[in-house]
């Protein structure tokens, strides 16, 4: 049998940039999410928190990521851009859509559930693990441009170009089939 080859990491094909460190109190490299950070469960947001940025970071972006979705384009759970330069951290639930967890200025745009803010974990049954990317940006820039009304995608447009730094912290989820 032919092992199924992985869809890359959202930023493989971006230009090369200074590395730093998240780590987070709800997340461990490489392990599964909580339940609290699935859809059908509290849906929240875990907390991130980072260090080691390049100098010249002027603000944040984090955005959450499943490469592995089976849509063929991946699936956007989070993207939240223009934190301030002075935040390094975001608590548990920072995400809620009513943006109320977020440091003032920071914009959330709609997730890929279509809804604005954190939208948890809910592969389909039986689709195999799946990867969710959190990617803590360092930003050229006080300001990434796009507004509230932005997708996702544009997000990732416009970090390809004015992200400095990058760092990311990978969960993983995964519903047996029959479930």
């Amino acid at each position: 049998m032919v092992e199924a080859k992985r869809p890359p990491l959202p930023h493989d094909f971006h230009p090369p940039v200074a590395s730093f460190t998240v780590v987070s109190d709800d997340l461990v490299e490489g392990g599964p999410l909580k339940p609290s950070q699935l859809l059908d469960g509290e849906d929240t947001s875990p907390q991130l928190r980072w260090e080691g940025f390049p100098e010249g970071t002027k603000s944040f972006a984090v955005t959450c990521f499943d490469p592995d979705a089976p849509t063929g384009s991946g699936f956007w759970h989070w993207s939240v851009f223009d934190i301030p330069a002075s935040v390094t951290s975001l608590a548990a639930g920072a995400g809620a859509g009513d943006g109320n967890g977020l440091p003032a200025g920071a914009v959330q745009v709609r997730n890929d559930y279509g809804t604005r803010g954190f939208g948890g974990a809910a592969p389909p049954a039986g689709d195999g693990p799946h990867r969710y990317v959190f990617t803590v940006y360092a930003v050229d820039a006080e300001k990434l441009g796009p507004g509230a009304d932005a997708t996702p995608a544009q997000v990732g447009f416009m970090l390809r170009f004015h992200a400095i730094g990058r760092a990311h912290l990978i969960g993983t989820h995964e519903v047996p089939a029959g479930s």
